[in-house]
């Protein structure tokens, strides 16, 4: 693929439909396997990457023509970024008090998204000041009703992932605010995780989820919410056109190394 014509987006903006049931099976995955495993390890610092290589190491099993066709445009896309990277800032706004919310995640999550079992993703990132320090994209284990409850589930990883992060830096001994801050575009979700009065219609939900009022009732966790065309990690759950992949890929502090 080193002499392929490279691409803007890593996957297609319209009739993006991935299944189980697309078209041919691959006789010998092998080849399959092996690139799919490379493009995870390759997750771990691009995260650009990350819902498209999450969505298609579903397959691993059975994977398709259509499957690999994609994989191919993964590595169109990959060619002409080859000299993108994360850029951590030396100097970054957590030294500076203006910059409360210093510890902040944004959150999503595509309802349904996955046409064979109807299952959700979950997506989000985790900034340290302005330094993109932890993502994530994965398929959720349980079958939700609503949107609101698709990202109340997101919800719970993302409180998870904080506590996980403050832990650690405190251990590092670094002091941090009283609380982390998480940016939700879903209002029903954003209300559910403070409001208890929401939380009798929401039984049905594992009670693990709950613990995100636990949280914000203790005053280690706030939610806030955020319009959808500044949800950053729209970026990890569906495909975007060509502007909006562009538009979010800079924005998550993604830049040319040659700049630098």
């Amino acid at each position: 693929m080193h002499e392929a014509k490279p691409i803007l987006t890593p996957l297609p903006s319209t009739a993006f439909a991935v299944s189980l049931k697309s078209c041919l099976f691959i006789p010998d995955p092998t080849i399959y396997h092996e690139v799919i495993g490379n493009l995870q390890y390759l997750s771990l610092t691009r995260p650009d990457v990350s819902f498209i290589v999450n969505k298609l190491s579903q397959f691993m099993h059975s994977p398709t023509d259509t499957h690999w066709i994609l994989v191919k445009r993964i590595l169109r896309y990959l060619l002409g970024m080859l000299n993108k990277g994360l850029l951590l800032h030396r100097d970054s706004p957590c030294s500076l008090h203006a910059f409360a919310d210093k510890l902040h995640a944004f959150l999503d999550a595509d309802w349904a998204g996955n046409k064979d079992d109807y299952s959700s993703t979950s997506a989000y990132l985790v900034y340290l000041g302005c330094n993109l320090i932890s993502w994530s994209s994965k398929k959720q284990r349980t079958i939700v009703r609503s949107s609101t409850e698709a990202e109340y589930c997101s919800f719970a990883a993302t409180a998870t992932e904080l506590s996980w992060v403050c832990l650690l830096i405190q251990e590092l001994g670094v002091a941090l605010p009283s609380y982390s801050v998480i940016y939700c575009d879903n209002v029903g979700a954003t209300q559910l995780s403070s409001n208890p009065i929401f939380h009798s219609c929401m039984k049905h939900v594992t009670v693990v989820y709950h613990f995100i009022r636990d949280q914000v009732q203790s005053g280690r966790l706030r939610v806030a919410h955020i319009s959808f065309t500044d949800q950053l990690a729209d970026l990890l759950t569906k495909p975007l056109s060509t502007s909006q992949f562009q538009f979010f890929h800079d924005k998550i502090g993604l830049y040319d190394r040659g700049l630098f």
